[in-house]
């Protein structure tokens, strides 16, 4: 048993020094150790010792630690016996958005993907801080897909073949896909700190702030600034779950998605804005129409109009997020013809889309809370494609495993039944899935729905759990307070009516609440 122990952990550091050395940051840091080891500090006679002492006294060993902990962290593999049906299921949605997206493109008389002309290159580089001027005509554009698109997607999956399906769950509910998820007493469990009604720091009215909650707030200052100067992501990841400050919030999100940026990030910004310039994709007309639909239309987020497009006209170039995505996305390759870069004329072939990821109407939003922690474009980038890699292609995908977009809605079912079987019923006897009130709040994880104050502090509690699960607990546990209201009306519209606004919805006691509530 010791030694498949040992080999286990002898291969999983093969593995780390390996993804270690590929790092665009293993150069520094090897030259970092190279200059420390010329030092003083390290002793010839006791040379493994005084480095690791001298690595750990200038801040190296914590750098190193982070880099293995937020590798195991995006290594994390589950055992999935449906992977292989989920995965045709994707496939299938994939080829169905590919051609929604050249019939629109054939509709229009438009290619996917051209050179940019001189004047349009230009004008993007001259507006590049205030794109919200640049003149585009998109009203023929449509979004490629919706939540509720999607969510009839998700309705129709039948599970694999050998499973039963009843005639009358069929389209309506998630009981016939044989996923395991999290019950009650798991959620009680992993939440341990919001199910014992521990005190959480959490959004509050400055004009009601009582002087507990501002002394309580400078304590978790004071904690999160010496949580900080240990620069240790783990430690980070559990300060988290009692609230994070919103001071310090940029700097405990960066530490734990490891997104600094350095020389390397501000070139690698540079070059996707190039590619942008060079380019004119189709892809950067449905950005531009969903920036417009959403946040330019919502009173807390029009005023980062701006710096949206930046962050997401680049992320749309980012083939990172393709090589890094757990299940490649559909792409194709796009032959680019006309004069490119200095010559006249010009064969290129590109990948399409270069992220693999095609904007669906809210996408942009996944992006949008980030303006409330980052002032910098560059430092807002590369932490939403961190936490877009982590956690939010889950969301908008067809995925079987635990954090996916369809374990949240089969949890989400099996909550809202084990809460409160009577609200089950009657959404059933008015023949209304649930899950239509809510794919829109699960699919972007709250964004635009929720304050962003208290959104934040939800995507604080994801962090610190690394779980997406809260989002569907939350679901249910706005179902569950606002079920007088909707015991009393019986259709679509009222019920979506009673539940339109949410911007009352107080995030860590409303999800104490379900958690402590006796079932």
């Amino acid at each position: 048993m010791d030694d498949i122990k040992e080999n286990s952990i002898h291969h999983m550091t093969v593995k780390i020094c390996e993804e270690l050395n590929k790092s665009p940051h293993y150069n520094k840091l090897f030259e970092d150790i190279q200059k420390l080891v010329i030092t003083p500090s390290v002793k010839a006679e006791d040379f493994k010792n005084s480095l690791l002492k001298a690595m750990q006294d200038n801040g190296l060993e914590a750098q190193l630690k982070n880099t293995i902990y937020r590798f195991v962290k995006s290594k994390k593999k589950e055992v999935n016996s449906y992977d292989a049906f989920f995965r045709k299921c994707q496939i299938h949605w994939d080829k169905r958005i590919h051609k929604s997206l050249n019939s629109m493109c054939n509709e229009l008389g438009i290619n996917l993907a051209k050179p940019r002309t001189t004047s349009d290159k230009e004008e993007i580089s001259n507006k590049w801080t205030e794109l919200s001027n640049y003149e585009v005509n998109i009203q023929k554009y449509r979004p490629v897909y919706a939540p509720k698109d999607f969510l009839e997607v998700l309705l129709n999956l039948k599970g694999p073949p050998d499973e039963k399906c009843t005639e009358e769950n069929s389209g309506w509910q998630f009981s016939q896909i044989p996923l395991k998820v999290k019950n009650l007493g798991d959620l009680r469990s992993f939440y341990s700190e919001l199910s014992r009604g521990e005190h959480i720091l959490t959004a509050t009215n400055s004009l009601i702030m009582t002087s507990s909650f501002a002394l309580f707030e400078e304590e978790r200052i004071s904690l999160g600034e010496k949580v900080l100067s240990k620069n240790y992501a783990p430690i980070a990841q559990e300060f988290l779950k009692k609230g994070c400050p919103r001071c310090l919030r940029a700097k405990m999100w960066t530490l734990l998605l490891g997104s600094d940026v350095r020389d390397y990030e501000l070139k690698y910004f540079q070059m996707l804005k190039d590619h942008v310039l060079q380019y004119d994709l189709i892809i950067d007309k449905l950005i531009i129409k969903d920036i417009t639909l959403t946040a330019s239309n919502d009173d807390q987020y029009f005023v980062f109009e701006d710096v949206l497009y930046q962050v997401m006209l680049c992320f749309s170039r980012d083939s990172e997020v393709l090589k890094n995505l757990p299940s490649q996305p559909a792409f194709m390759q796009v032959v680019v013809k006309g004069k490119t870069g200095t010559s006249e004329n010009n064969t290129t072939t590109i990948v399409f889309p270069p992220s693999g990821v095609i904007p669906f109407h809210g996408f942009s939003m996944y992006a949008a809370p980030f303006c409330y922690i980052y002032d910098n474009p560059v430092d807002l980038y590369f932490s939403f494609r961190a936490f877009y890699l982590r956690y939010w292609h889950r969301l908008h995908r067809v995925c079987g495993k635990s954090q996916g977009i369809v374990s949240l809605c089969l949890q989400f079912e099996k909550l809202l039944q084990c809460f409160d079987p009577l609200l089950w019923n009657h959404f059933k006897k008015y023949n209304i899935p649930p899950l239509r009130l809510v794919i829109k709040w699960i699919m972007r994880a709250f964004s635009g729905h929720l304050p962003p104050e208290q959104l934040l502090s939800l995507w604080d509690l994801v962090l610190a759990y690394d779980s997406l699960e809260i989002v569907s607990l939350l679901a249910v546990a706005i179902l569950i307070f606002r079920r007088d209201n909707l015991m009393k009306v019986s259709t679509l519209q009222n019920i979506e009516a009673v539940l339109a606004d949410l911007s009352s919805i107080a995030v860590v006691p409303l999800l104490q609440m379900a958690l402590m509530k006796d079932v």
